[in-house]
């Protein structure tokens, strides 16, 4: 039986919820949160925060932003926040480790002094140092907060020593609450915003070329129950676009319509 790639002449399958970044979109919001980001890291400004809700291709952004950095101007590193209930040590000891620190102490006030050094080091050599922290809404401590306030006061007329940047849902705002001393200080804030239905056909066109497409299998009415179900969520659109092909190929149909798009939209309950 021929496969679903062999039957509508793809490499890929598009849509796959993968954070691949050769399938990255770049977005009016997700290319405004990169000027955004770069304005932050390069003016040394401190604490930036990049928020949006479910599915709208923040940690594929995140990474795309890390590898932005080149390496000879940036000494920077990723932290993924994978529960809620990480406190200040673990959180102190990450950092550390991401800044190259060699023996790190189980004593707070000395590992906050290593921070340092690693820091003032960087600062000498002329590199900015950047911490990107993924899913900082699971963030509930306070103390981590607060340590992230302290990091902030390394600084010279130049600016501060490590820039911040948090990704996280609209909740993250809750996180940032934790410290309001800290909220104060965020220089950068920018919330992703859905696709509009213009932006949301080019994100599908380009999505079927970088898998190899040909042709565009959706028709107009299929792009419009994509849309009104989808709400221009990436991940949504993703999922409702893979299955449309899938039934589709199912159904020997190389035109993706309406009413095949529908069938998917009740078949996984999104009505």
């Amino acid at each position: 039986m021929q496969n679903i790639k062999d039957f509508f002449e793809i490499e890929d399958l598009p849509f796959t919820n993968t954070p691949d970044s050769k399938y990255f979109f770049k977005s009016p919001s997700h290319e405004e949160a990169l000027i955004r980001l770069k304005y932050a890291v390069e003016n040394r400004k401190g604490l930036a925060v990049i928020k949006g809700n479910i599915g709208m291709g923040k940690t594929l952004l995140s990474r795309l932003f890390l590898a932005s950095l080149d390496e000879n101007e940036y000494e920077s590193a990723l932290v993924v926040v994978v529960h809620s209930e990480i406190n200040s040590e673990w959180f102190l000891k990450r950092i550390s480790q991401q800044l190259g620190v060699k023996e790190i102490s189980n004593v707070k006030t000395e590992i906050i002094a290593s921070i340092y050094r690693r820091l003032e080091k960087f600062n000498e050599i002329g590199k900015k140092v950047v911490i990107i922290i993924d899913e900082a809404q699971m963030i509930k401590d306070r103390q981590v907060m607060e340590e992230i306030r302290g990091i902030l006061n390394f600084e010279d007329e130049r600016g501060k020593f490590m820039t911040f940047v948090l990704f996280g849902l609209p909740s993250i705002d809750d996180t940032l609450s934790l410290d309001e001393p800290l909220k104060q200080r965020v220089a950068v804030k920018y919330s992703l915003l859905p696709l509009d239905f213009e932006t949301m056909k080019k994100y599908i066109m380009f999505r079927l070329k970088v898998a190899g497409a040909k042709v565009n299998f959706f028709t107009s009415d299929a792009f419009e129950v994509i849309f009104n179900y989808s709400k221009g969520i990436p991940r949504l659109i993703n999922n409702i676009c893979d299955n449309a092909m899938f039934e589709a190929y199912l159904l020997k149909q190389k035109q993706i319509n309406g009413g095949i798009v529908s069938q998917v939209i009740d078949n996984l309950g999104l009505k």
